[in-house]
């Protein structure tokens, strides 16, 4: 192939079965990337030099539509199911060749780069697709490669990415003509049939939460960011809980937004940038993000503009809720060069209670720190993925992680209690979503309210505080935190009927035991006993 940019050397798609006779556009730079972006049609610049595209009837991760194929090599590690579904490799096989046709003839663009920031457990991409703004996103997504890795003979993982190809179900063994599918033994994905970048992104995280746990690392669904004091704070939850709106913190460095390691010898980001929600962006509220995506060769996934000036409308969520902007972390004034850290002072695991039910922020024991990992309740907010509809739904996302997981959930709780338990880590829970009522009735836990309530643990402010037991959840829940009201503290206080608050907390509590007993036989009898008692 002709290779028409400055590299080290030529890129080699014979590997992957591509052929010779397009352009390869190789780890080109972003405003290059813009400009081949703009002039292909693939989306239009918007205010302060943003990038702003739109992506179809997809707007958000295709579970169903995600595979991993079937292989002797690791299918009987794989937590088979509803979240890794089998492929055959014959079925395999034929996407392949599809895609393989697909690329014949056709340009394209190639990002080569890494995932995990410790050089121990970095690992070598490429991303290979054929429009220019996927390999703009990528390149803000992952890491930056260094001169050493680009000379390497070949990626560690790759990823052929067609958003136009669309596979055909009943020849392909897919469930629509989206697919995303890990072989893992071939160290290749195929992405086709969706226009949602985040699939790219989120595969990457697949692969490693495979190859990260053999390693004694714990690969987790959280951002993390570090004080002053070298105290370092990890927020797990699902897309739209407030991972990265809380770690986007100005009076701390910024480690990463979305996922991350936890190794001998600390925290490290897998990733080189941050893929932030930006329904209802304020700048008085999030001015880390705010100013992030104000800044040329940001991306914007589904953001409307206005017509005339081109400034993006935040507010406007006719295509989705789930609208996204992603830009490199080093668009955050604050963030952690290198992406590396010490061990974590304080977890926080965030639930988006849709129903009104959990106190804002409660202080887990070892045992209930186990036990809410597992259950990872949250809801998952609209648009985040394919079939949510406008409302939240609540549901129980094992180790606020389930999609991303090819192994036993117990596996990363096994890992997650032992580093617990050898640096002395506080965890809490912490309510994001709605008081006053369930979704509809009450409104969401004020923001600023929740940032008190998280400062207060960092800087150990909460120590000093009474505590009482909450009679149905069994949580330690703070009487008194600073700058927060008290009524706030204790949710029970602020539904308008009391006997409707015990009657839906009791209803969750008997949600949380029905999700756990699949993982009675995987626990000490102590974390299933620290669960809600009602």
């Amino acid at each position: 192939m002709v290779n028409l940019a400055m590299t080290v050397q030529d890129v080699d798609l014979a590997s992957v079965g591509l052929d010779d006779e397009g352009i390869v556009y190789h780890n080109f730079p972003a405003p290059v990337l813009v400009e081949h972006a703009i002039r292909q049609g693939e989306g239009e610049l918007g205010e302060a030099g943003t990038f702003v595209t739109q992506t179809g009837k997809h707007t958000g991760r295709s579970p169903r539509d995600k595979f991993l194929v079937e292989q002797d090599s690791s299918k009987e590690e794989i937590w088979w199911g509803q979240v890794n579904q089998p492929l055959s490799e014959a079925h395999f096989e034929s996407l392949y060749r599809r895609m393989q046709d697909y690329y014949r003839g056709r340009d394209a663009y190639v990002l080569d780069a890494a995932a995990a920031a410790d050089p121990q457990h970095r690992m070598r991409i490429r991303v290979v697709t054929d429009h220019a703004w996927y390999s703009l996103f990528s390149g803000h997504i992952f890491i930056k490669a260094t001169s050493q890795e680009l000379e390497a003979p070949s990626p560690e993982f790759t990823i052929l990415h067609a958003a136009d190809l669309h596979a055909v179900p009943e020849e392909d063994g897919t469930n629509s003509e989206a697919f995303i599918v890990l072989n893992l033994e071939r160290r290749l994905a195929l992405i086709g049939g969706t226009r949602y970048a985040g699939e790219i992104k989120k595969t990457i995280f697949t692969v490693l939460n495979y190859v990260l746990p053999t390693k004694g690392v714990m690969s987790m669904h959280c951002s993390a960011n570090v004080g002053s004091a070298q105290d370092v704070a990890l927020f797990f939850g699902l897309s739209g809980t407030g991972k990265t709106t809380l770690s986007s913190d100005t009076d701390r460095g910024l480690i990463g937004d979305d996922e991350h390691g936890w190794g001998d010898h600390g925290v490290f980001n897998i990733e080189g940038g941050c893929y932030a929600k930006m329904i209802r962006l304020r700048e008085e509220q999030e001015p880390v993000i705010w100013h992030a995506v104000h800044q040329f060769g940001a991306v914007l996934e589904n953001v409307i503009l206005d017509p005339e000036t081109r400034t993006p409308r935040f507010d406007d969520d006719r295509l989705t809720e789930n609208t996204r902007g992603a830009y490199p972390i080093t668009n955050v004034a604050n963030h952690v060069p290198g992406g590396r850290a010490g061990h974590p002072k304080n977890i926080f695991f965030l639930a988006a209670d849709a129903f009104g039910a959990l106190p804002p922020i409660s202080k887990l024991t070892p045992d209930q720190a186990m036990y809410y990992f597992l259950s990872g309740y949250t809801s998952k907010l609209a648009g985040t993925e394919k079939g949510v509809g406008s409302e939240p739904q609540a549901t129980f996302s094992t180790c606020f992680a389930a999609p991303f997981l090819p192994l036993h959930p117990s596996v990363y709780a096994k890992l997650l209690r032992e580093k617990i338990a050898a640096h002395g880590t506080h965890v809490w829970l912490l309510n994001t979503g709605w008081t006053g009522g369930g979704y509809g009735v009450g409104h969401r836990i004020e923001l600023k309210h929740t940032r008190a309530m998280v400062h207060a643990a960092l800087d150990g402010e909460l120590d000093q505080a009474n505590w009482r037991t909450d009679p149905i959840f069994g949580l330690s829940v703070p009487v008194s935190c600073p700058n927060v009201p008290e009524e706030v503290l204790n949710p029970r206080r602020n539904w308008a009927d009391a006997s409707a608050y015990d009657e839906q907390a009791k209803a969750l509590a008997r949600r949380f035991r029905e999700n756990f007993e699949m993982y009675r036989s995987d626990v000490p009898d102590s974390v299933y006993r620290a669960g809600p008692k009602a």
